[in-house]
Formats: C-alpha cells, sequence, structure tokens
C-alpha cells in the first residue's frame, strides 16, 4: 500500500507548486503527463527551503536549514521520508538519477541567503549556480529520461535558461529583497544608487541568456519543449514589463503579471509554438 503514500506525496508537492507559483504550473501543465509529478517534486523541494530562509523570520533559519538538509541525504539514502515533499523529491531524484552535487549545491545557495551580503562577482555566479541553474539541470535530467549524452549537449542552454529566470526575479524582488531581507545580488552595486544605467546593463546580460536559452528548448524532447518555452515566454512578458520600468519604480514596488494575462499568455505562446514548429 505505499502505492497511496507516494501519490499523496506527490499530490502535496503539486499543491505546493500551484500555491507558490501560477506561471511554474502553467508551464509543468505543458508538459506530458508522464514528467509531470517528477517536475512538481522538484519544485516543491525547492520551494520548501526557499522558504526557510525567505519566511520563517520568528524561527532559527539556520538551525532549521540544517535539518532540512540532514533529513534530504537521509531519504535520498534510505529510499524514504515521512516528510511527502521529500518522499516524492527523493523518489524523483533516485529514479531519474540526478547527480547529489546539484542538491548539495542548491542548500549551499539557500545558506547563503541566511546572513545579509553583498555580492561581489564570484559570490554572485556562486550563487546562481546554486539557486537556478543547478535547479535547471535537475528538471533537464527529468526531461531526458537520465540520458547522459542529451544531458550534456543541453546542459549549458539550461543553466543559461536558470540563470535569466533568476535575474528577472532579482530584478522584480529587488524591493523586497533589498528592504525587508538586506539583500543585494547584484555584484559591486549601492542599491541607493541604482540608476537607469546600471539597469540597461543588467538587462542586457539577461536579453543574451535568453536568446542562447531559446537555443536548447528548440532541442528538448516533445514531451517538455512546449512547457519549457511556455516559462520562457513567461519570464520573458515579465522582462518585458520590467525593461519598459523606470529604475527608481523597479526600487519601490514588486513588477507582476496578472494572473488572466498569463493565461491569454499561454495561449498565445501555443500558437506562436505551433506556427513556429519548435
Amino acid at each position: 500500500m505505499k502505492k497511496l503514500f507516494d501519490e499523496l506525496s506527490y499530490k502535496v508537492s503539486k499543491i505546493v507548486t500551484e500555491k507558490y507559483s501560477t506561471s511554474f504550473s502553467l508551464g509543468i501543465l505543458a508538459l506530458k503527463p508522464a514528467i509531470r509529478p517528477a517536475i512538481y517534486a522538484i519544485y516543491g523541494y525547492v520551494r520548501l527551503a526557499d522558504e526557510i530562509v525567505d519566511s520563517f523570520h520568528d524561527y532559527d533559519k539556520a538551525t532549521l536549514l540544517e535539518r532540512f538538509r540532514n533529513e534530504t541525504n537521509t531519504a535520498l539514502q534510505e529510499g524514504i521520508s515521512l516528510n511527502p515533499i521529500l518522499q516524492s523529491f527523493q523518489e524523483t531524484v533516485n529514479r531519474y538519477k540526478i547527480d547529489p552535487s546539484l542538491i548539495a549545491q542548491f542548500l549551499h545557495s539557500m545558506e547563503m541567503d541566511l546572513h545579509p551580503t553583498d555580492y561581489n562577482s564570484e559570490r554572485y555566479q556562486e550563487y546562481i549556480l546554486g539557486s537556478a541553474e543547478v535547479v535547471g539541470l535537475m528538471c533537464l535530467q527529468v526531461f531526458v529520461d537520465g540520458d547522459k549524452t542529451s544531458f550534456e549537449k543541453l546542459k549549458p542552454y539550461a543553466m543559461k535558461l536558470g540563470s535569466a529566470f533568476q535575474k528577472v526575479n532579482f530584478l522584480r524582488d529587488l524591493k523586497d529583497d533589498y528592504q525587508i531581507l538586506g539583500r543585494t545580488y547584484f555584484p559591486n552595486i549601492q542599491m541607493k544608487l541604482f540608476s537607469p544605467e546600471i539597469k540597461h546593463q543588467i538587462e542586457a546580460e539577461i536579453e543574451t541568456e535568453f536568446k542562447e536559452a531559446l537555443i536548447g528548448i528548440k532541442m528538448l524532447p516533445a514531451s517538455s519543449r512546449f512547457g519549457v518555452y511556455l516559462a520562457y515566454k513567461y519570464y520573458l512578458s515579465l522582462f518585458t514589463k520590467i525593461k519598459n520600468t523606470p529604475a527608481e519604480k523597479i526600487m519601490s514596488q514588486r513588477i507582476r503579471i496578472p494572473n488572466s494575462q498569463k493565461l491569454s499568455l499561454a495561449m498565445s505562446s501555443y500558437v506562436q509554438y505551433k506556427i513556429a514548429v519548435l
């Protein structure tokens, strides 16, 4: 009867995804049904870790994160966990042979968030690698069904897409990260001096990564191609809105895409996808 618990575990991961991210939920729905549970499991896991460092301000975050790390390792070693999120994640990791070093790198970046930090270029790249690029690689391992040749071929593009997504998040969340959490991710920048010139420099970097990532999206298996393309189009839309927003406004409010617009975007993206035959 363990099958019932496994089904529950994946359902909990799906609920977490739907609760926290409309955009990724829409993207996952555009994947083939067979691989959706694994991507829900990955998102649910990284979301739980992210919540520890971003939301649990009245608790000992360092202790909670270390406990989460230990419970993750135990679940992976034993092949089971009573925590439904960890249960679906460990099963996904073991089924698709996801490299444990990716998980360790991710948790390292979460640990970096425990203390306010002004990032230099090296630590900035280190953080993006663990917080975004390796998550893209976990998903890629599912998309290629563990095929090593395909994984290595698509790896650079998956990392570019994860990096672009994360940097868009940084711009979107600039106000809260700086004013509430005391974080400044962009290297060698004084937030008090955040200017249109600095904003344009960051945007140019993101734009290049989006273009490179699209090359890899076109090479994905059909089972995942449209789902990833939809997430790409959503973030590209958010990025365009951010580009059209003055620097001073970025510092004073969070830029969003309304859910109604996301649904319209999903429909238009499907038409574009079919026309382009990605």
